[in-house]
């Protein structure tokens, strides 16, 4: 996993409408960057709806706020739109960006590993470096404690 003050790996993807998306596009903005398993599960709903309801407080801070799932912009482009999610949504079927910053990991349910992405957020600074790292965060409480953290700055 990256660790705080190391540069955060670049990428270039593409959102929930089909246009390419690259972390660079973001140099001197605060980026928040949530990894999360599946559009339109229970988990990954609550997260991303708790982000769409916290939107306009980080829209006020200048902070653009990124989740990136392997689904398809097709998926992203239903979920956004079904949850009204006012964010962008990277769509990595490749693992681009899900490997390179480490959340591409085993996982046990029931008793039964696969491989999967575990949620994770990354909060990048306006220099493009890792500010904080939050690994194995709670959906339902993971943008409270982002805004916690940044209004504690």
């Amino acid at each position: 996993m990256l660790e705080i003050g190391m540069k955060a790996p670049d990428f270039t993807l593409f959102d929930q409408n089909g246009a390419q998306v690259s972390l660079s596009d973001f140099v001197g903005k605060k980026v928040i960057l949530y990894f999360y398993p599946r559009d339109n599960t229970p988990g990954c709903t609550r997260q991303a709806c708790a982000f769409a309801t916290s939107y306009d407080r980080f829209k006020a801070e200048d902070i653009v706020v990124i989740g990136i799932s392997k689904d398809s912009v097709a998926s992203h482009l239903k979920f956004a739109q079904k949850y009204d999610l006012p964010f962008i949504l990277l769509s990595d079927p490749e693992l681009q960006a899900i490997q390179a910053y480490g959340v591409w990991q085993e996982k046990k349910l029931y008793g039964k590993v696969s491989m999967g992405v575990v949620r994770s957020t990354f909060i990048i600074d306006e220099a493009g470096n890792i500010e904080k790292v939050m690994p194995k965060v709670k959906p339902d409480t993971n943008a409270a404690e982002i805004l916690s953290y940044l209004t504690e700055e």
